[in-house]
């Protein structure tokens, strides 16, 4: 049995792809900018590693670290990132 596949249908799942694509690309980038940041190596981010090297975890680092550690992961921007969209 042949199976037919609208247009439509062709466009969704090829956008899906692409954003999935660009999505994956994204957070690539942010782990390479927050190690680059990571002056120790600990894993974490201080403000001041913040302010240095992501100025926007650095404006907002009071909301992305949601436990006040005085210090966010790369998991605790990932999460700030996913409760924003």
């Amino acid at each position: 049995m042949k199976q037919v596949i609208s247009a439509a249908a062709l466009v969704t799942a090829m956008t899906l792809l692409c954003a999935g694509a660009a999505q994956a690309q994204s957070v690539a980038q942010m782990e390479s900018r927050f190690a680059a940041a990571d002056k120790d190596g600990d894993g974490k981010l201080t403000k001041d590693e913040a302010k240095a090297g992501m100025p926007r975890v650095y404006a907002n680092f009071a909301k992305i670290d949601r436990a006040g550690n005085g210090y966010v992961t790369i998991d605790d921007i990932k999460t700030a990132m996913a409760s924003m969209m």
